[in-house]
């Protein structure tokens, strides 16, 4: 009797076993480090996936050389359609106009599956530093900078980011003597801004969220061209300065290839978790709104987006390599 109970104890456990690893698995390459707003709207989103789909999904993280890295395995994977990622505006809008040469295509390489989000950059100041120097809008600053030429600096995560490209706008736009001091990485040019070592970063508002909500640092100005439902008192910058408008964007994308019917299938339970109550809630502690599309209207916004920022890197005339 302990014999059969054993075989069939241990039948029963290879046949779990079997199930598990006969499941399929989709694979979802985030192409930057674990913790940060895209890895973290990334994993929400699957997590509610999984079940519709009846898939396991493992999200990975493949950062690296400004999101090169992960986008590189995204469009070398198979083309099976069980391996997807996220394509950021770092990935897919600037990086193809500051390296010289890029492991993939941003245009021909991928097949858009859905955007996940828009959310404005933010002009933010430390909010002692505002105080000291009496700026408490947009207009204070440039008024500040115009009369002391060369006194402002202004923090970003490095050469070529949204953060170094809007600071340029801005300096050109409203004819400001401001130095740009970049970090390696949105989070060393955050904290340099909270200890006062820098007069302003514009910064993702989705980074910058906590920080605002704990009074920290002071929101000037978002980067949008309408004002935030979630922030509606915080104006935009365009108010001050007519058409500028700078927003980060990610969503998924799957390596060229991929079957129609299977891009349209992900697309349909990603959009439809996306317009979860749920999933609003949890984008808005990061002061961000899901923003699901088509296919087509992703793709759409990739391809202009691009262009947006190849006239942006001309004239801020930053380089990576």
């Amino acid at each position: 009797m302990m014999n059969h109970r054993f075989l069939m104890g241990l039948t029963i456990g290879f046949l779990i076993m079997g199930a598990v690893h006969a499941q399929k698995v989709l694979r979802v390459i985030v192409p930057f480090a674990a913790g940060g707003p895209v890895d973290l709207t990334t994993r929400w989103v699957m997590q509610e996936a999984q079940e519709p789909l009846g898939l396991a999904i493992v999200v990975e993280n493949r950062p690296g050389a400004g999101g090169n890295i992960g986008m590189q395995a995204i469009a070398q994977a198979s083309k099976d359609g069980m391996t997807i990622g996220v394509a950021t505006t770092a990935s897919n809008a600037l990086n193809p106009w500051l390296f010289t040469k890029l492991p993939y295509h941003a245009q021909s390489d991928f097949q858009a599956i859905t955007q996940m989000l828009s959310v404005p950059n933010v002009l933010v100041m430390n909010t002692e530093r505002a105080f000291e120097l009496r700026i408490h809008s947009l207009g204070d600053l440039i008024a500040y900078a115009k009369q002391h030429p060369g006194a402002l600096n202004y923090g970003s995560g490095g050469n070529g980011s949204a953060g170094h490209l809007s600071g340029e706008w801005l300096k050109s736009l409203a004819k400001l003597e401001i130095t740009h001091i970049p970090f390696n990485g949105a989070n060393p040019a955050q904290t340099a801004l909270l200890a006062s070592q820098v007069d302003f970063n514009i910064d993702n508002l989705a980074s910058a969220a906590m920080n605002i909500k704990s009074g920290k640092l002071t929101a000037l100005a978002l980067t949008s061209s309408q004002r935030s439902g979630l922030l509606p008192k915080i104006p935009t910058m365009s108010e001050t300065l007519p058409h500028f408008e700078i927003e980060t964007w990610w969503g998924l994308v799957s390596p060229k290839g991929v079957k129609e019917a299977w891009i349209q299938q992900l697309n349909a339970v990603f959009v439809k978790v996306l317009k979860t109550p749920q999933m609003r809630l949890k984008f808005a502690t990061l002061m961000a709104e899901p923003q699901p599309s088509t296919p087509e209207q992703f793709d759409a916004m990739m391809n202009s987006q691009r262009e947006k920022y190849k006239a942006l890197v001309q004239l801020s005339g930053a380089t990576v390599d």
